[in-house]
């Protein structure tokens, strides 16, 4: 399995930005799907956003459409999540996770490897 370590996360205003790392490790990290989840608290686990291996494709929820943006630098073993116009509700634990498939998927079912995940939290 890949070893996954979120960072990034913060406190930050309404209608301000955060971009979220994740560093991968311990197998080949161009070979994985990538996925960012996040977990509110008394809420369940909902996805993010996912990137193929190459970065060519990806999937969003519709709740971040437009503002929240996936890629990865495969050279770097990284994937980030940048996220501008932040909500209240987009206050969470994210995490990054890793799949073997050779689709995008925001399945969580999907995914194998997991990060310890990132608080982020936004004020009023």
């Amino acid at each position: 399995q890949v070893q996954l370590v979120e960072s990034g996360g913060g406190l930050v205003q309404a209608g301000g930005s955060l971009r979220l790392s994740c560093a991968a490790s311990g197998r080949t990290f161009r070979n994985y799907v990538m996925g960012w989840f996040r977990q509110a608290p008394g809420k369940e686990r909902e996805s993010v956003a996912a990137i193929s291996w190459s970065g060519g494709m990806t999937s969003y929820a519709d709740s971040v459409k437009g503002r929240f943006t996936i890629s990865r630098d495969n050279a770097k073993n990284t994937l980030f999540l940048q996220m501008n116009s932040l909500k209240l509700e987009d206050t969470a634990v994210y995490y990054c996770a890793a799949s073997t498939r050779l689709y995008v998927t925001r399945d969580a079912n999907e995914y194998a490897s997991w990060g310890q995940g990132s608080q982020v939290t936004v004020s009023s």
